[in-house]
């Protein structure tokens, strides 16, 4: 879609740009976002988990007592069965969490639409000169500023979250086992969650950067964007082209039916239409009218096929006004038109059909 044309690239991408970036996989779109996100909610969730975890394993300790009493292989396995049930559920809030997760932040950064044309082999991109401008370029000192960046922050919350657990572990002789459990649970949380909220914010970051690349690379210049409307609408003046030809068709089809007319209406220079009446097929038609050229191009067909013409001011602007080629006349021109049929009736009876006639008012 680079299109022909040079010129700088400064215009946005049009719709057609956009749905062809995004079949080919170049859209903006970081897999931080469900990463992160998954980690914070498994801090959020985790508790809970535990919490669950633990009666899952209290009530299987508690079951060993029957186990003793009773040997049963059957047994012991009705009771792993049970206990690994109990374990499935206790993980299923955070499983369905990251599932969940990872759908939607798919969803907001372009859609669950698969790209295509990725799935093709693309020879362009085992161009060495392309790998060394991605190795060295924008895109790879960003990457590592954000390796960076992600390192030092994880780094941080770690160390805070040591020091504050480091004063409980050197008094853990004098603190009960539960109490220094549910400390390193807590610091372990409290890390999760920081990781996964500051996580958040380097990937909003990264798609912030992402976004500006792709928009960077999809722009495009004036000729592109001319170019591209000629592709997908038409280029105006081949339009105008074949609407010409239509119309010039659509014409010559109209003169072809004026031999068959009954009559012709006319103003009595600038406008002509012709009628048609046939009593199988119900009110008399439009078969061509026209005006200027057109109405003088009818009135000669008609003069050269002894169609007889009928000069009534009103009556041929107003039917040349309201009625479409093809169509029957208005119920309320039925009274008008059947005089002139019969005018006409008796001008045939009498051999003189041919030519411009008045109406006898």
């Amino acid at each position: 879609m680079s299109g022909g044309g040079g010129g700088e690239k400064t215009e946005q991408p049009t719709a057609k740009k956009k749905q062809d970036a995004q079949k080919e996989g170049q859209i903006a779109r970081t897999p931080d976002f469900a990463a992160w996100a998954s980690m914070l909610a498994a801090g959020v969730l985790m508790p809970m988990v535990l919490e669950d975890s633990v009666e899952a394993a209290e009530g299987i300790m508690l079951r060993v007592g029957e186990v003793i009493e009773n040997p049963d292989p059957a047994l012991v396995l009705q009771i792993l069965i049970s206990g690994l049930g109990d374990a499935m559920l206790a993980v299923a809030p955070i499983a369905a969490a990251t599932v969940v997760i990872t759908l939607a932040a798919a969803a907001a950064q372009g859609g669950l639409k698969p790209a295509t044309k990725l799935f093709k082999p693309q020879f362009k991109k085992l161009n060495p000169l392309q790998g060394l401008k991605r190795m060295f370029g924008g895109q790879a000192l960003w990457e590592s500023a954000k390796a960076l960046m992600k390192t030092a922050t994880l780094t941080g919350i770690a160390y805070m979250a040591i020091r504050d657990l480091i004063p409980i572990l050197l008094a853990s002789g004098s603190l009960p086992l539960g109490v220094l459990l549910s400390s390193a649970g807590d610091a372990i949380l409290s890390l999760m969650r920081f990781a996964g909220a500051t996580g958040l914010a380097l990937a909003a970051a990264d798609y912030a950067m992402a976004r500006r690349r792709i928009g960077k690379q999809l722009r495009m210049t004036k000729q592109e964007v001319k170019e591209e409307y000629k592709r997908s609408e038409g280029d105006p003046h081949v339009k105008g082209q074949i609407r010409a030809r239509q119309q010039a068709m659509a014409r010559n089809r109209m003169m072809a039916d004026v031999p068959t007319a009954d009559v012709v209406l006319v103003n009595p220079t600038h406008v002509a239409v012709a009628l048609r009446y046939d009593p199988a097929k119900g009110a008399p038609r439009v078969v061509a009218k026209g005006s200027g050229t057109i109405a003088a191009k009818i009135r000669e067909i008609a003069a050269e096929n002894r169609i007889p013409m009928v000069q009534d001011v009103p009556l041929a602007r107003a039917l040349h006004k309201s009625c479409d080629i093809g169509q029957e006349i208005p119920a309320e021109m039925y009274g008008a038109i059947a005089k002139v049929l019969a005018f006409v009736m008796t001008l045939k009876a009498k051999g003189s059909a041919a030519g411009t006639h008045r109406l006898a008012a």
